[in-house]
């Protein structure tokens, strides 16, 4: 298994996978550099990505292939993603509704909607592509 940046080949296996997980596919890849894939020999596993929006970052579409799930792959493709935002100074946020568990072991804790900073709340991702029943995480490092 190899974590690396997105190439242009990755595009249509990165957004079949999404559409697989039932996450959304607005808005991406609208910065290719900003999008991290897993790919074993044979195909792409996994993907995640990173917005930013001024001094934030929000975690977006981390999806990993059924049959590879549980071997630590969200993981790594976390923690590419939020090196990558440490590195540019980003207050990390992201949206679920399906991993809260998740990522409040990887040091994440809920925040109200109401509490978002402006640059995330009138994200396309916080203001259209995700229902108001997804919670609110903001990486606590």
């Amino acid at each position: 298994m190899i974590v690396r940046a997105a190439q242009p080949s990755d595009v249509e296996p990165a957004q079949r996978l999404l559409e697989a997980c039932g996450l959304p596919l607005g808005g991406f890849p609208e910065d290719l550099e900003a999008i991290i894939v897993a790919t074993s020999e044979r195909e792409l596993i996994g993907v995640a990505g990173l917005e930013v929006h001024g001094a934030y970052g929000l975690l977006r579409s981390v999806a990993v292939a059924p049959e590879v799930r549980g071997q630590g792959l969200a993981d790594a493709l976390c923690t590419k993603v939020e090196d990558r935002a440490a590195a540019l100074g980003l207050q990390l946020f992201l949206l679920t509704e399906t991993a809260e568990r998740f990522f409040k072991h990887r040091g994440y804790e809920v925040v109200d909607r109401r509490h978002a900073p402006d640059e995330i709340s009138s994200s396309r991702e916080f203001s259209d592509l995700c229902p108001t029943s997804a919670v609110l995480m903001k990486l606590q490092r």
